[in-house]
């Protein structure tokens, strides 16, 4: 890794309406080096990288890359000097080849006519190159997230990439996807290509970085070399404060029975048992494939019941859809917020009451006073932190949209709250406070089902936990026996 700078911003400012995204931001990547950007959602990485690569004109400043200083840049400028970004939405037409996809928009030949076996054969040659065997006729609908990021990289390489910056590469990968993203990325930085590398899991920075900057609120804080900082440290940077505790106690008298489940089989899941309580939360362990989502949309009525019996405060209910689990009191926070947990172009007023219209309604129009009322306190109940409650959800942070489908998820008045990977994609800061509004929740009488892929997060917020493997429940583990070793023994079905 060499110390000469590739690229830096001297000052470099965004503002939006009531917002500064960025805010005298001078910073400095070495050509040939992974450097990481942490910081909690909100606090600027995605508005730098965008300005970065075209997307986002700066308000004021400017930025230098190798040796040439602009105000702005535009896509194509910031293209051809080499600057290649692989969002974490990944920008790939599904009904598409791997080779269609990967010189979408350019011609690689010398004819009028676009040669299909030629690009084939150059993204074979790409493959090879990245050390990884993917047919490049197949269709990208047919991939899997890790080869879809392999593809996304491939079409980066494709050019004369010199800096290729990757938002959350590994949010949706297997841990197996994750070792050969890492050795591809070492590869690239091998051959001279110097990374941005945005992502949540501290572990991951230290890795794979070289060094990493630390965004907070908006504002640059400081950067260190990996081998020269602490977890700790890096954290207390992030947040502007030390968090002690990762995940806060809490001491709750279990109610009664909220919710059993007797031998349910559907959506490919089978032999499912177990009981759980008023001021509990159930975890749902299990590694990739397990089955613990799937079962989620079987009680929430999203997939049908094909056998067995589902019990609701002790009586039989067969909940053929998802309005009906809702009338009864169970509410779902699912694993995907951006696609299936909010309504991101409406605001966040829209999202709290949609489903609860009855409630904020007269005969016929919506109250403006009762809605006021009811998006009021759960902005504030949960702490979401926004200008005006008429903001777009999707100009909110990771953290604060999943704030907003709790709140339209608890205005709908319900009782069992599932929630399907509950920091995926969260910073460390918002985590504390999605796991505080979590226990604030079984404390106020609500029963949780959580799904999560996180093991300490698992064995740190449940009470128990219900194992399942190859979609089939293999047993449930009392807290006194919580171990990151049984638990994987367990799911993985050698105990």
């Amino acid at each position: 890794m060499s110390e000469r700078p590739f690229l830096s911003t001297q000052h470099l400012c965004k503002y939006y309406p009531g917002v500064k995204a960025n805010d005298d931001i001078s910073i400095t990547i070495n050509q040939g080096e992974i450097h990481a950007l942490m910081g909690e959602n909100g606090a600027g990485k995605s508005t730098i990288i965008k300005m970065m690569a075209g997307a986002s004109e700066p308000t004021s400043g400017t930025i230098t890359v190798d040796g040439q200083t602009f105000t702005s840049l535009t896509p194509q400028q910031a293209k051809d000097l080499g600057i290649e970004v692989i969002y974490q939405e990944f920008n790939l037409v599904p009904s598409m080849s791997c080779a269609e996809n990967i010189f979408l928009n350019r011609h690689t030949n010398q004819g009028f006519l676009v040669d299909a076996k030629d690009r084939a054969d150059r993204a074979r040659e790409l493959f090879k190159e990245l050390g990884v065997d993917i047919d490049p006729d197949r269709l990208i609908s047919t991939l899997s997230p890790g080869q879809m990021q392999i593809v996304e990289i491939a079409k980066a390489i494709s050019t004369d990439v010199k800096l290729l910056i990757m938002d959350e590469p590994t949010a949706p990968l297997t841990v197996a996807e994750v070792e050969l993203l890492f050795k591809i990325v070492a590869d690239l930085k091998k051959k001279g290509i110097t990374i941005i590398y945005i992502s949540h899991r501290i572990e991951e920075i230290f890795a794979i970085a070289d060094r990493v900057s630390v965004f907070r609120d908006g504002h640059y804080i400081d950067t260190m070399k990996v081998s020269e900082t602490t977890r700790q440290e890096l954290v207390a940077k992030m947040v502007g404060r030390e968090l002690t505790e990762s995940y806060p106690s809490r001491n709750v008298e279990l109610g009664e029975e909220t919710l059993r489940l007797e031998n349910v089989c559907g959506n490919g899941v089978k032999n499912v048992n177990f009981t759980v309580h008023r001021g509990e939360i159930l975890g749902f362990a299990g590694l990739i494939g397990a089955g613990r989502t799937e079962l989620m949309s079987v009680i929430y009525g999203a997939e049908p019941l094909d056998s067995g019996t589902i019990y609701f405060h002790g009586k039989p209910v067969h909940i053929k859809e998802t309005s009906e689990a809702i009338k009864l009191g169970i509410g779902l926070i699912p694993e995907d917020r951006k696609n299936s947990g909010v309504f991101q172009s409406w605001s966040i007023a829209w999202n709290t009451v949609i489903m609860c219209l009855e409630k904020v309604s007269g005969k016929v129009f919506v109250d403006n006073k009762k809605e006021k009322e009811v998006v009021d306190h759960y902005v504030r109940e949960l702490g979401v932190k926004t200008p005006s409650n008429e903001q777009l959800v999707k100009n909110l942070s990771g953290g604060n949209q999943q704030k907003v489908v709790l709140a339209k998820t608890l205005a709908a008045d319900t009782e069992i709250l599932i929630f399907d990977e509950p920091t995926r994609g969260i910073d460390v800061g918002a985590k504390q406070e999605i796991y505080a509004l979590m226990n604030d929740l079984v404390e106020k009488g609500h029963t949780i089902l959580m799904v999560s892929s996180d093991m300490p997060e698992l064995l740190g917020m449940s009470d128990r936990l219900v194992v399942l493997c190859e979609k089939e429940q293999v047993g449930i583990i009392e807290k006194k026996d919580f171990s990151q070793e049984y638990v994987l023994d367990m799911a993985s079905g050698t105990k």
